[in-house]
């Protein structure tokens, strides 16, 4: 997200808002995917809350995304 805004701060906080539910959820999916591999040999993660976890960070991301599309494609056509 950086990347597409690096050395402007959004006038919009819709934007900056957007920017950082998907800046704090990419974070998020990041350290749950890490906890899906076991620490140590015999040590079984909860795959279930894992796999939620991930799958709720999923919905973040993609929710941040499109709130971006929507706020950039109205600021595009005024």
């Amino acid at each position: 997200p950086t990347s597409v805004f690096p050395l402007q701060k959004p006038k919009s906080e819709l934007v900056r808002t957007s920017l950082r539910l998907l800046t704090s959820s990419a974070y998020r999916l990041q350290s749950e995917c890490r906890k899906a591999l076991p620490a140590e040999p015999g040590a079984a993660p909860d795959v279930q809350l894992v796999t939620q976890q991930v799958i709720q960070c999923a919905y973040d991301i993609a929710k941040a995304a499109k709130q971006l599309v929507t706020i950039t494609t109205k600021e595009n056509n005024n």
